[in-house]
């Protein structure tokens, strides 16, 4: 079975998942470009919680996990079937580690389906997404990735999804495919260390603009665990660069990804008209 590749995808606003901009097309062409996996585990920024689960119902519903958007957004459905074998392969991979099998609680969020929706549009290949244990440092997702780095040879593909610089509170319209200075420090620096050394990822806290650029670790934290499967391999590669609004980074890596998405625009989606920047779960 050909090992599949992992990937972090900074999946900005919801709205990139009914747009066709510089972003999404790069993450179609990527898609068309990848071998088409098994199964798909998803970790998102989204599923944020208290406890290590992975969903294992057979339909994982739809979340609509925001709010100020257009309707059309809370009727986009990605109606992938989930896979209980995999949820089940998943907890048993990471053994000492625990992780609960969620039966009937969440489904695919905003950080899974917005992404999805471009990359594997047909929504034909089944997902199981894991959630972001709260509680744990950050040494342990990066442990985490390192331990389901295996189920690449099962045919799996790993994809994460959040942002590397994500902070809301600073938000400007007026840029809408630009960063501040600040922003683009902390993704250039997070580049440089990824392609050097991804499992001292965590070390990445101690730069001078991280409390800027992560003021909640939410997004940030999916970025770990591709760090995690990537660190035997040595190097983590940036796919895509770009910003959005100022203050998010769309920077999206790759492990084992031998593909070349073409972006040849820049432009995240924009917030809708008189959706203020600070009621929006992005």
């Amino acid at each position: 079975m050909i090992r599949m590749p992992a990937l972090f995808i900074g999946h900005g606003s919801p709205m990139n998942a009914l747009e066709r901009n510089g972003y999404t097309e790069a993450w179609r062409t990527l898609g068309r470009q990848l071998p088409r996996p098994r199964a798909i585990v998803v970790v998102s920024a989204h599923w944020f919680i208290g406890a290590t689960a992975v969903t294992a119902m057979s339909r994982p519903r739809t979340i609509h996990d925001f709010y100020g958007f257009p309707p059309k957004l809370f009727a986009f459905e990605y109606p992938a079937p989930g896979a209980p074998e995999v949820a089940k392969e998943v907890a048993e991979v990471v053994k000492p580690s625990w992780i609960g099998l969620d039966q009937d609680q969440w489904g695919l969020d905003h950080g899974a389906w917005s992404v999805l929706a471009h990359l594997y549009p047909a929504a034909d290949i089944p997902v199981v997404q894991l959630s972001i244990n709260a509680l744990k440092p950050l040494e342990y997702h990066v442990e985490l990735g390192a331990q389901l780095a295996a189920l690449r040879d099962r045919g799996v593909l790993i994809l994460a999804s959040g942002n590397v610089v994500h902070n809301l509170a600073r938000i400007d319209p007026r840029q809408p495919d630009t960063g501040f200075d600040w922003a683009r420090r902390f993704d250039d620096a997070v580049v440089t260390k990824l392609a050097r050394d991804p499992g001292g990822i965590v070390a990445m806290t101690e730069h001078p603009d991280y409390a800027m650029a992560a003021p909640t670790p939410d997004h940030f934290i999916p970025l770990l665990y591709l760090a995690g499967v990537a660190r035997e391999e040595g190097a983590l590669d940036a796919l895509i660069r770009g910003y959005a609004l100022g203050s998010l980074s769309m920077t999206c890596y790759g492990v084992g990804a031998e593909a070349q998405p073409d972006q040849n625009e820049h432009g995240a989606a924009k917030l809708p008209p008189g959706v203020p920047a600070d009621q929006t779960n992005t």
